[in-house]
């Protein structure tokens, strides 16, 4: 007679894991990063205010679309790094990729009034925002 076994789904886990914080780990200082673009919105009565962090990026290659209260950031992103010892080329390194974010606010933006400025590798942004529109209600007669 074949004997039952109970199944475990967790029951391989420890020897998976077996050993692993017995290896180095090795973080390769070097190697780029998955780049983010990190956003600060904050809301006034008028308008809202974006600080977003572009570090190493030109402002030539950010791109700003608004549409109603939706805002997206987006950049091209090149970074070109090389390591010589003389005249001697030890280390080339190229990394080239484009970013982006999007985000909804809770009011439209006025577009012809926005306004954008980028310097050390922070873009600010100044969203006004979109009067609201009167509402009519219409009698039936």
């Amino acid at each position: 007679m074949t004997a039952l076994k109970r199944y475990d789904p967790f029951g391989d886990l420890d020897d998976m894991f077996k050993g692993f914080w017995m290896r180095p780990v090795r973080f390769d200082v070097d190697m780029p990063q998955q780049l983010q673009i990190k956003l600060d919105v904050k809301s006034s009565d008028g308008a809202y205010t974006v600080a977003a962090e572009l570090p190493g990026v030109k402002k030539e290659d950010i791109k700003i679309d608004i549409d109603g209260n939706r805002v997206t950031i987006s950049a091209e992103v090149k970074k070109e790094s090389e390591e010589k010892k003389g005249e001697e080329v030890i280390r080339s390194e190229r990394y080239y990729g484009a970013i982006s974010r999007t985000f909804t606010l809770d009011a439209d933006v006025d577009e012809a009034k926005a306004d954008a400025k980028y310097a050390d590798g922070v873009l600010k942004l100044t969203l006004p925002k979109k009067a609201a529109a009167s509402r009519k209600r219409v009698t039936v007669n």
